[in-house]
């Protein structure tokens, strides 16, 4: 593993707001394997001790977080299926096939994130039904976005991991929806702690060396 690496991740006094987010990067000695660009994107490679991995990409002007994914080892060993946290979803049978190439199959409707600079946002396609059918709330019990539909077509729970893995609150006021072209979007505004974390973790981002690869697929050093 080169020692660029291991500088980036290694333990040290930081700053509060870098504290913020290495209490889930960093703390569980998080061990970055790679980091390369490929097709304007920076894509950046972490190992876990428990075998986890999680694998983000970065849009290479704009530094904004384009996917992350994860996966864990089977019992025996195996590595699972990537599972999406933010970024377009796999349909069953795309196989390696990019989103460019997927294409969605009925109208069913289909769930992903995709964050903005100051939000984190879900968009719900093929939903056709106007505005005013549509709910969107915070349940606090169970910290998670409610979507619900008046006339009970569509009814969805989700979490924000990211508050969870910074132990923040929910704040309603932050929540706001729209709906235009059968696409409900919901947007979450970030925190100003997490605002921060993420310029800090961009800056860190920066002392890594960075190779340009030719290949779509993490490697581990």
């Amino acid at each position: 593993m080169k020692e660029g690496f291991r500088l980036a991740l290694a333990p040290r006094p930081v700053s509060g707001a870098l504290l913020l987010n290495a209490a889930w990067r960093h703390e569980e000695a998080g061990d970055l394997g790679s980091s390369y660009y490929f097709a304007r994107r920076r894509k950046v490679h972490y190992l876990f001790p428990d075998g986890k991995e999680m694998a983000e990409e970065y849009d290479e002007k704009t530094g904004e977080l384009l996917v992350r994914k994860w996966r864990v080892k089977s019992a025996l060993g195996a590595l699972g299926q990537w599972q999406i946290e933010v970024g377009e979803p796999a349909l069953p049978g795309a196989g390696s096939l990019g989103p460019e190439f997927i294409k969605e199959s009925n109208a069913n409707p289909i769930f992903m994130r995709k964050d903005t600079k100051m939000s984190f946002q879900w968009r719900i396609r093929n939903l056709p039904y106007p505005k005013d059918v549509y709910g969107v709330c915070v349940d606090q019990k169970e910290r998670c976005i409610v979507v619900r539909t008046t006339n009970k077509k569509y009814f969805k729970k989700f979490s924000i991991p990211d508050l969870d893995r910074y132990q923040l609150p929910l704040d309603e006021a932050l929540l706001s929806f729209a709906h235009a072209n059968c696409t409900l979007i919901v947007s979450y505004q970030k925190p100003k702690e997490v605002l921060a974390a993420e310029s800090e973790l961009q800056q860190e981002l920066k002392k890594v060396k960075t190779a340009h690869s030719s290949d779509g697929d993490c490697k581990t050093q």
